[in-house]
């Protein structure tokens, strides 16, 4: 039987993509030291540090901190008194299909869950620990904690705030609910400015943290696992972005219903494949647990220790959790205003679970792997950080650990850049309006970066989005504090609608029927 040959596209696009890696190796130098100067001029604006107890902390970090803080307080401890409902609520004991929106509340929870769970809930503590001591594993715990209450706020506001469009969609977020309340007080353009602002940042940082870095860590680990510079990608980087950025494509074509869909499946199973791996490693060394919790406790509130004890501690406990929850940044608003709700003050609650899962939990049970592992067996003086840090302490107890780790890490990558496009998407769409045309391009460019990320090191780039996504963090906020009182009437209304019954628990109804057809 002969082989068919390749026909001259085929060729072409084969030569094409393997001279990429070269091409891109000249391209991304250049862009990089063009971008450097901008880059370096808004990182060092945006992660100003101010001196605390003779510790530097970024006046970014201080403003989310304080933030999550002010609105645990003013509204009462809600992130305690709103667990049990949220829970419900992603039960979906509240849920009418009838509502307007697009996905169920677990669906929307799945899907910013799956923006922020991502590879520094691996890497990144470990690089905490490793600045802050075990003592910033707690502090990294109450500011997720804290966290919680922040992202009830932006997420009850871009439920309230977002636009039904023709086609049944929604679009939401802070550039609709900061448009909005400015246009109340007479000052419409100023909000359109501020709104636009905003989208434009969400843009150019999407296709950095929530696209290049992502598709770049994943790779890197992929080609750390299968031998390094002798694995089969080693200098294929293009191919494996060629294929993660197919497979994004294939779910970010469908929209939020299709991106809901498999953040439903893929987060709980990431999250689980991860969890229960890391619960494993822990229980190897159950000897150390006691002591590890003491090491964390006690770290915590030392006066001496890694990186000024317990101002240190907690300084690098704050901006890990600040960095992996994003609480205050109003991004995972985007994807909370599409849920199937006529009550803004309902998916606000179910927030507060997002915070919880991503830092409360996956977070410390990383570090814990670490503070139980890695110190008594000397790896914290390896000279391993981050990833590779947490990889070796797997690898410790089991040969073949890193294997899951890798599995766990590329659907962190994955479901981050998926959700990230939609993210994207929004800001473009707020600029350039909702048609499909207009969508599709940018969907063309997400993927593209992907693929470009796995094959270019744009340490500058990377710079540049980390820096501007959590710049949008200031307008943001401030606009939070603006709606405060009036989020605070949302939340109480809704609350004491469902003490008194007036909203209805379909559940309960369905339980109720069935029990008096079955009498």
């Amino acid at each position: 039987m002969s082989i068919p040959r390749p026909s001259a596209v085929t060729l072409t696009l084969i030569m094409f993509l393997q001279a990429l890696p070269a091409k891109a190796a000249g391209i991304d130098d250049t862009f990089d030291r063009w971008v450097q100067p901008l880059a370096s001029a808004l990182s060092a604006v945006v992660f100003y540090p101010l001196t605390l107890f003779g510790q530097e902390v970024p006046i970014i970090v201080l403003w989310l901190a304080t933030a999550a803080l002010f609105f645990t307080l003013y509204l009462g401890f809600i992130n305690l008194r709103g667990f049990g409902l949220a829970l419900r609520l992603v039960r979906g004991d509240y849920h009418n299909p009838d509502h307007p929106g697009e996905i169920t509340h677990f669906q929307a929870v799945a899907t910013a869950v799956s923006g922020t769970v991502g590879i520094g809930n691996i890497g990144g503590v470990a690089v905490a620990i490793g600045l802050g001591g075990p003592g910033a594993a707690f502090w990294l715990i109450v500011a997720g904690f804290l966290g919680m209450s922040a992202k009830l706020v932006e997420c009850t506001l871009g439920v309230k705030y977002r636009r039904q469009n023709p086609d049944g969609s929604v679009s939401g977020g802070p550039m609709y609910y900061l448009e909005a309340f400015l246009a109340r007080r007479r000052m419409p353009r100023l909000g359109k400015t501020l709104g636009g602002f905003y989208a434009l940042a969400l843009v150019i940082g999407c296709l950095g943290i929530g696209n290049m870095f992502q598709s770049n860590q994943a790779y890197s680990q992929l080609v750390t696992i299968t031998g390094n510079e002798n694995s089969f990608f080693a200098d294929k980087g293009w191919l494996f972005g060629l294929a993660l950025a197919l497979v994004v494509a294939a779910v970010i074509l469908g929209g939020i219903r299709s991106i809901a869909k498999v953040a439903a499946k893929v987060v709980p199973f990431m999250a689980v494949l991860y969890l229960m791996s890391a619960l494993v490693i822990i229980g190897m060394s159950a000897e150390h647990l006691p002591a590890a919790v003491g090491m964390i406790v006690a770290g915590a509130f030392t006066a001496e220790g890694a990186a000024g004890g317990m101002v240190g501690a907690m300084i690098v406990g704050f901006q890990r959790a600040v960095f992996s929850n994003e609480a205050g940044i109003g991004s995972a608003s985007i994807a909370h205003s599409a849920v199937q709700t006529d009550e803004p003050a309902s998916e606000g609650i179910v927030a507060l679970l997002e915070p919880f899962i991503d830092t409360v939990v996956i977070c410390t049970i990383t570090a814990l792997v670490i503070v139980t592992t890695a110190y008594p067996n000397g790896l914290m003086d390896s000279g391993l950080e981050g990833i590779a840090l947490t990889s070796a302490t797997f690898a410790h107890h089991i040969s073949w650990a890193p294997y899951p780790l890798a599995i766990a890490a590329l659907l962190f990558a994955f479901s981050t850049s998926v959700s990230w496009s939609y993210y994207g998407l929004k800001g473009w769409t707020y600029l350039f309006g909702e048609a499909p045309l207009t969508q599709n391009l940018f969907k063309g460019v997400f993927c593209l970066f992907i693929m470009f990320g796995c094959m270019a090191n744009l340490t500058s780039v990377l710079e540049f989005s980390d820096a501007i996504v959590f710049l949008i963090a200031v307008p943001n906020v401030l606009g939070m504090y603006l709606f405060a009182p009036e989020v605070k009437r949302e939340v109480n209304r809704y609350l004491q609608r469902i003490r008194s019954g007036d909203i209805v628990n379909y559940r309960e109804r369905q339980r109720a029927e069935v029990s008096g057809a079955a009498s």
